[in-house]
């Protein structure tokens, strides 16, 4: 074995999105694209030209096609950077929620994290890659902009012509002076699941009959909700579907939503359905919740766990506080304010929590795209947000349904809808958001499609614990009777760009809860596409996809 080091040359386009530098499969198996990055990465952390001595890293990924090569990849890189160990999920795999599970239980300085979470896989479908920083998070903006603007200089990188590692078989290997260690994907993370649920109300609940349809996409939450719900909690052989790891998650689009869950959502809506239906996406950090007939949005899932965290023992001293990006719902700061704590709005992107979460000022926190999580790592984390809602419905003895209409009764119900418009051409795309932009000084007041505008912004966010300034995340237009619709680019993607319109009206009247939600946010998709001229700019009449 012996570090050699390769001349290269810049690839452009490497700058990281809200998630990482996502691009497709075809991209990153250009030679020397994935380890320019990890180069640029790599001197970005810790330094052009220095050692990793006496650091540990965690690597791992959800298993998609690219996985196992990029990791090879990253472990020779590491060894030539000087890593002390690298812990390595068995076969490549480890969720997000769990890397950083693992990156936190065992004090490592970060993780690199494989995966383009809900986008499809497969030999011309996506892949990604991102540094988590030594508290379990997603790397800071700086960080991911030098990491950048190194990716724009770089003229060689430094590698170990080492064998392979076998990846499969739990144990320690060396390469030069750096360890690897091939760990158990799912330990780490299930032993911080048993810390935080009452697992044995959740036995109890699956031994009195109750029947839970766990849809894993094919993608790598199938092996942890199978060790934990079928393995330990007692739920029946069969209830976790599609639960091995497949490299094109057997063709389907590992996105637990409505439109691409659509199996589970059939299943729930059709007789004799089960209890609670559930599923997890590419990396397992997001999840969908269903009920007989009954859809859970992302928004009033994060509200029904704070209303009853109290219920669940590792919440049960109550709630600092709760934190959801912009675009998602106000449900969960209806229910902080009943409880008398905080809420904090930040832009879209998990790495806007960790600050709030490492100042000890949030506990809970949520996205509207299908992301929950608390305090126990610095992701998203769908098998978590599952085991809570099994929690909550084995203490309470209410179902799914039950629980959601009970808060909208004490709340009224925040009708929420996100529209999907794909594969933009970026100028166009660009164009609008600029022309809107354009209006923003000029709707205050201005009545509209029989609606009064209150107010408009193009969203800012400080940052309460550093005070950093993160501007233009979106644009925000709020009625006189508090309805909002708000606007902005989705960075998530790898082709084109994607128009995200959040819709939002609370309704406190109980009696029309019922209500379909596209027929009760109809006057504001009036509004929207009279503002922002989506069908003239984008020239589609309808959205790609609608949750």
């Amino acid at each position: 074995m012996s570090i050699v080091t390769q001349t290269s040359q810049p690839y452009e386009g490497q700058r990281p999105g809200t998630s990482g530098l996502r691009k497709k499969v075809t991209v990153f198996q250009q030679p020397g694209y994935l380890e320019n990055f990890v180069q640029a990465l790599f001197d970005a952390v810790h330094g052009e030209g220095q050692s990793a001595q006496g650091l540990v890293l965690v690597v791992g990924g959800d298993g998609r096609f690219h996985n196992r090569a990029a990791i090879q990849t990253i472990l020779r890189m590491a060894a030539a950077r000087g890593y002390a160990k690298v812990l390595v999920g068995q076969g490549g795999i480890l969720s997000t929620p769990a890397l950083s599970a693992v990156v936190r239980r065992h004090e490592a300085s970060g993780g690199i994290v494989l995966s383009a979470s809900h986008n499809p896989g497969g030999p011309m479908g996506d892949f990604g890659i991102k540094y988590n920083l030594a508290n379990g998070g997603p790397a800071t903006e700086p960080l991911t902009e030098a990491a950048y603007q190194r990716s724009q200089q770089i003229d060689h990188y430094t590698i170990s012509d080492a064998p392979e590692v076998p990846l499969d078989r739990l144990g320690t290997v060396t390469m030069e002076a750096t360890q690897i260690e091939i760990i158990d994907s799912v330990a780490d993370h299930a032993a911080l699941m048993r810390e935080l649920f009452d697992f044995p109300a959740i036995k109890a609940l699956f031994a009195s009959g109750f029947r839970l349809h766990f849809d894993a996409m094919w993608a790598v939450g199938g092996p942890y909700a199978k060790a934990l719900l079928e393995g330990e909690l007692g739920a029946p052989a069969g209830t976790v579907v599609h639960a091995d790891p497949l490299e094109d998650f057997g063709g389907m689009h590992p996105d637990p939503n409505p439109a691409h869950a659509e199996e589970l959502v059939g299943l729930m809506m059709a007789g004799n359905a089960p209890d609670m239906g559930a599923a997890t996406d590419g990396d397992a950090d997001r999840n969908m919740v269903l009920g007989r007939s009954f859809i859970v949005s992302p928004s009033d899932s994060l509200a029904v766990l704070a209303a009853h965290a109290h219920r669940v023992p590792g919440y049960s001293s109550g709630l600092l506080g709760v934190a959801r990006s912009m675009p998602t719902s106000t449900a969960v700061d209806r229910v902080a304010k009943s409880l008398g704590i905080p809420a904090y709005e930040t832009p879209t992107g998990w790495k806007f929590f960790g600050n709030l979460l490492d100042a000890g000022k949030v506990t809970l926190c949520g996205e509207e795209s299908y992301g929950t999580g608390s305090n126990h790592v610095r992701e998203k984390d769908g098998l978590w947000a599952i085991l809570f809602w099994l929690n909550l419905v084995a203490v309470t003895g209410k179902s799914v349904e039950q629980l959601v209409r009970e808060l909208w009764a004490e709340h009224g119900r925040c009708f929420y809808s996100r529209h999907d418009f794909e594969g933009l051409p970026t100028a166009k795309a660009d164009q609008l958001m600029s022309e809107l932009r354009a209006q923003l000084p000029s709707l205050a007041g201005r009545e509209i499609d029989g609606q009064t505008i209150a107010w408009a912004d193009d969203f800012a966010y400080t940052d309460p614990v550093d005070g950093s300034v993160s501007n233009s995340q979106g644009v925000r237009v709020v009625l006189a009777d508090s309805s909002r619709l708000m606007l902005r680019l989705s960075g998530t993607g790898t082709e084109g760009a994607t128009l995200r319109l959040y819709l939002e009206k609370h309704q406190p009247d109980v009696s029309l809860h019922g209500m379909p939600a596209q027929t009760a946010l109809a006057p504001l998709i009036v509004l929207a596409q009279t503002l922002a001229r989506i069908e003239h700019h984008t020239g589609m009449k309808a959205p790609t996809v609608m949750t």
